[in-house]
């Protein structure tokens, strides 16, 4: 996974987190898998609710299945 220091993720913009507040980064594609897994353990601990938890997957997915330009 590429290397997310705190000025690169400062200057993402908000479409490129999961959920508000900057969380869950889903900038590329190997965010975007880790995202997914750590929504499942937040949402297995209790820390997300199910809509939390499907929404994360949804934007994930969303970036997974993209084409590459």
């Amino acid at each position: 996974m590429s290397k997310l220091t705190t000025d690169a993720r400062k200057k993402l913009p908000k479409s490129a987190f999961a959920l508000p507040g900057g969380r869950y980064p889903v900038e590329d594609k190997a965010h975007a898998r880790d995202a997914k897994a750590r929504a499942s353990q937040g949402y297995n601990s209790g820390h997300l609710s199910a809509g939390e938890k499907e929404k994360v997957d949804r934007k994930a997915d969303a970036v997974l299945t993209k084409r590459a330009k």
